[in-house]
């Protein structure tokens, strides 16, 4: 969330930023709102100092003189309350139109509506060629008894799946090795609350603009999309000392989305399913520009090296305008090489916010010298299983069918390949 003294003096350059992230929000009407906001808050607050000085002076006043003020303060009490009826309704849209406003992108986010026009900014690795046709990760599964989406659509429905034997026991083996190469990095590791309030989703700026793919509960609350929310959500209302600072957190999570904006995308595998399982690095800072960018490309950084570990070819690429969301000031999408599909696919997402959340959790730190500000916060996929298979099984597969597992994960799987079935 923008602090509305910044939106005011800064009026033109947020109209700007609605536009370049084609974000649809009534500027104009924000600002008549805050003007009728602040002539009736001063009212009330004149109104109230009145009220008190009156109330000071009754003790001391005669009996005559008690009635006339008495008398006075029933007047200004019923002002008080029509003032404060005139406020709530005002207040109501002013806050609703707030949490429309979009953070201010970086000056070298490009120009652009969606993910097609993000910019590459590098690649590693040789993209993965055969000298035999090779088959996609639902062939490959398949074949190997890996996963079975026949009985999950049966049990879950449109999207579900089974991860069955090695499927299974490679996942576990990527989120142990992730576990200690993350925290390798000084992260603490978190399992926090997948069923959350509404307010963090507004908190992180999930809402109110992706209320259509959250589930929600029979009580109003909802399961998360990303542990960034719940892990946001730990020092809600609390002010840190500079000296906690920088906290690093590796969260993990099941993830629940209802992809109600992907129709017809990616209907098969497991590049897009409505539950999975997320290790997410968030990070809280100073309040420093020059801080934020240096966090940002740290945990880009980070996630960059455990996928060159693993050996998998992907590209970095800097999200566009238009694919950024309302909080994010900039955002590098990894995207790993799938063979079959001959292009890159997105496996891990990198953002950083500034305050925008944090004014919206109420985080906030002491400094040195005693000012209270808000932190900065940042996000970055560690990885996601199952996405994370599709690349890593279609790049290490053999002519023969079966797959090479990459060294860092052997110890945590137990063989270096994944054989055919004999039966």
């Amino acid at each position: 969330m923008l602090d509305i003294k910044f939106i005011r003096e800064n009026l033109e350059l947020v109209e700007m930023a609605a536009a370049k992230k084609h974000i649809a929000v009534d500027l104009k009407r924000l600002i008549k709102l805050d003007d009728e906001r602040r002539e009736i808050t001063q009212r009330l607050e004149e109104k109230r100092a009145e009220q008190n000085k009156v109330s000071e002076q009754i003790p001391s006043a005669s009996a005559e003189e008690k009635q006339s003020l008495i008398a006075s303060m029933q007047e200004v009490k019923t002002a008080v309350q029509a003032d404060e009826e005139a406020l709530r309704p005002v207040m109501e849209e002013w806050r609703t139109l707030m949490l429309q406003v979009p953070q201010i992108p970086d000056m070298t986010v490009p120009e652009g509506e969606s993910d097609e026009d993000n910019e590459e900014v590098r690649t590693w690795g040789e993209q993965t060629t055969f000298d035999f046709e090779p088959k996609d990760h639902i062939e490959l599964m398949t074949a190997l008894k890996m996963v079975d989406f026949e009985r999950g659509t049966k049990v879950h429905g449109f999207r579900g799946y089974y991860l069955l034997g090695d499927g299974a026991r490679l996942t576990w083996a990527i989120w142990n090795y992730a576990n200690q190469f993350f925290m390798e990095k000084g992260f603490t590791p978190m399992i926090p609350p997948t069923i959350v309030r509404k307010e963090n989703f507004y908190g992180t700026g999930h809402l109110p603009n992706e209320a259509e793919d959250l589930y929600e509960t029979q009580d109003g609350d909802s399961l998360t999309g990303t542990s960034e929310v719940s892990a946001m959500g730990y020092y809600r209302d609390e002010i840190l000392d500079k000296a906690q600072l920088p906290t690093t957190f590796l969260a993990f999570s099941p993830c629940y989305r209802r992809e109600a904006g992907s129709h017809g995308k990616d209907t098969k595998g497991l590049i897009r399913v409505h539950e999975f399982y997320k290790l997410e690095q968030v990070v809280l800072c100073e309040a420093s520009h020059e801080e934020s960018v240096r966090w940002h490309e740290q945990i880009t950084a980070n996630s960059e090296e455990f996928m060159q570990s693993l050996g998998i070819p992907y590209h970095v690429v800097v999200n566009c305008g238009g694919d950024l969301g309302q909080g994010q000031v900039k955002k590098y999408d990894i995207e790993a090489w799938v063979p079959k599909e001959g292009k890159y696919r997105e496996t891990h997402s990198s953002s950083y916010f500034h305050d925008f959340q944090t004014r919206r959790f109420n985080i906030r730190y002491k400094d040195e010298d005693g000012t209270v500000r808000y932190a900065h916060s940042l996000n970055n996929t560690a990885i996601a299983a199952p996405r994370i298979l599709v690349s890593l099984l279609e790049n290490f597969q053999q002519a023969d069918g079966s797959i090479a597992i990459p060294a860092p994960l052997v110890p945590f799987f137990g063989k270096d390949r994944i054989e055919l079935p004999t039966r």
